[in-house]
């Protein structure tokens, strides 16, 4: 999460929901990584007319153990570096998460049923492993 939020002050994105919802944020991935039906957790960048014009996307991968407890070490310096390569977000451009299951999922409070904008109009790159635990890892990939 701390990833997530260097890249919104990179972008320029207002960052104050953002620490609002941190702690909730924070205890339904990991709960989510636990158990292990996080699929990927998408930081969706929406311009001031709503329209998608970036998309960070963390896929998790998760060891045939499963994922058990897990803390996560991030390479953060390789996530700014992709960053700054953005075109930078027009002012007003707010984000929003979007998490996708490989399976059921316990519910958590803050959480609702999102579908992912469409990227057919953005290009994607993969940035690589950016974050790893004993039982899970999780790739980036950046679209624009």
């Amino acid at each position: 999460m701390s990833t997530v939020a260097e890249i919104l002050i990179i972008l320029g994105i207002d960052t104050t929901r953002y620490f609002n919802q941190l702690a909730t944020d924070q205890r339904a991935i990991q709960a989510w990584i636990t158990e292990g039906s996080l699929k990927a957790l998408n930081v969706e960048c929406v311009s001031p007319a709503g329209d998608l014009i970036a998309k960070f996307e963390f896929t998790v991968s998760y060891a045939p153990a499963n994922a058990g407890a897990t803390a996560f070490t991030t390479t953060q310096k390789q996530a700014a570096r992709y960053t700054a390569k953005v075109a930078a977000m027009p002012p007003g451009t707010t984000y929003r998460l979007v998490c996708t299951f490989n399976s059921a999922r316990t519910p958590q409070p803050g959480w609702d049923p999102a579908t992912l904008a469409s990227t057919a109009h953005l290009s994607g790159r993969t940035i690589g492993t950016l974050a790893s635990a004993p039982h899970a890892s999780t790739s980036t990939r950046i679209y624009t």
